[in-house]
């Protein structure tokens, strides 16, 4: 059996990186971005108010307060998305709003609130306060300066990169090609979810958890019919899902029994097995293996095995294959709020519940197949061999639904 770093390497090693593509910002959430993103303008675009006011020349407010207002000439106004034509003399002001472009001869704003009319002369307020030079004001490129990297490449795009990236005017970008991913699952026992069921019979349910598993990587799955265990019948299934795809998950079909038909159809497709075992609990029987190209990750049938293998093993060459900079899955810090202990001579990934608080307790049976604890859990603890973790230890969680 592999270490689960060795098996980890062995598939990062190999795995390739598909191309670009066009995108525009709109359409770009969660793809990963091909090239750096460079800005062509600064942000902000020119000086301009960062609050509702009056622009103003600091000097003519010194010594301001509120027992000895200091009156100023109101001489107009702008709203954001307007430009005042004239300048800001001695003794005047211009009413702006947030976002309003400063006008010449300003360099600060008066929040409004720092402010009153004169009752006496309309145009006229009296200012209750100092500023100084570059009060309340946003300066031109003070965020980001033209010719400055926007966004890393390898950077899955999140909705304030998004945000920046269209707020320096760029509406189409380079993308990484999303993998097309053909999704098997084995068994004579699997009926589609919603037909009857006859005597020995279950519900298949790998497909649709790592279908969602998948697109949270950004993967396009291909949902494939199911595959009954017959090796003529897994041998065509996975032709023709190596045929459209560029790598194909199977569940089911991947251990030593006579029904475990998927490493015997592979290799006779021409497939080679790079490794078929790998030291952790749950998921020792995982398959990967390479034909013409394309590769295939044989995942155990029972659901939570399924799980673990996907988040550790496929989810980062899926990652990889985007040119993804973060390929692990993410982490949180916890405190465990009960011991939880793993006497046996694997690693046991096991489901964990982590709630607001931080705290974090076992989601209940452990036992591969149950999948009342798989339900309720929202992350995975790494436990090594003949290892026993004592409450209040502080933890690192792995978790597959950010």
């Amino acid at each position: 059996m592999l270490r689960l770093e060795e098996a980890l390497q062995r598939i990062l090693s190999v795995t390739p990186l598909l191309g670009p593509e066009a995108a525009t910002v709109r359409e770009a959430a969660g793809r990963v971005l091909a090239n750096p993103a460079i800005s062509s303008v600064d942000l902000p675009l020119f000086d301009n108010s960062a609050m509702d006011g009056f622009a103003v020349r600091a000097a003519d407010l010194a010594g301001a307060n509120a027992d000895h207002p200091v009156a100023l000439l109101w001489i107009g106004k702008a709203a954001a998305g307007e430009v005042f034509k004239g300048a800001v003399q001695a003794g005047t002001c211009v009413r702006l709003f947030t976002g309003s472009p400063l006008p010449n001869g300003a360099d600060a704003v008066v929040m409004q609130e720092e402010t009153r009319p004169d009752s006496s002369q309309p145009n006229r307020f009296w200012f209750l306060d100092t500023v100084k030079p570059g009060d309340n004001v946003r300066r031109q490129g003070e965020d980001i300066q033209k010719g400055a990297k926007l966004v890393e490449a390898g950077s899955r795009l999140n909705s304030g990169q998004l945000a920046l990236l269209a707020a320096a005017g760029i509406q189409k970008i380079q993308v990484a090609r999303q993998p097309r991913v053909a999704l098997l699952a084995t068994g004579s026992e699997l009926v589609e979810s919603g037909q009857p069921l006859s005597p020995g019979k279950i519900h298949e349910s790998n497909r649709v958890m790592l279908a969602s598993l998948m697109k949270r990587v950004g993967a396009i799955p291909e949902i494939f019919p199911l595959v009954p265990d017959s090796l003529e019948a897994t041998q065509a299934a996975l032709e023709e899902a190596m045929a459209g795809c560029d790598a194909v998950v199977t569940s089911g079909g991947v251990s030593v029994g006579e029904c475990d038909l998927v490493k015997t159809a592979f290799e006779k497709l021409g497939g080679k097995l790079a490794f078929w075992k790998v030291a952790i609990k749950p998921g020792k029987p995982f398959v990967f293996g390479s034909a013409g190209g394309k590769f295939l990750f044989g995942l155990p049938g029972n659901p939570v095995s399924a799980l673990v293998t996907f988040v550790l093993l496929v989810r980062p060459a899926l990652a990889a294959m985007q040119g993804a900079t973060e390929v692990s899955p993410p982490k949180s810090t916890g405190v465990l709020a009960e011991p939880l202990s793993n006497p046996g001579e694997r690693r046991h990934f096991m489901r964990v519940l982590v709630d607001d608080a931080g705290r974090v307790r076992s989601a209940g049976a452990q036992s591969s197949h149950s999948l009342s604890s798989l339900a309720k859990a929202n992350g995975l603890l790494d436990i090594p061999p003949r290892a026993a973790l004592p409450a209040h230890a502080t933890v690192s969680v792995l978790r597959w639904d950010w």
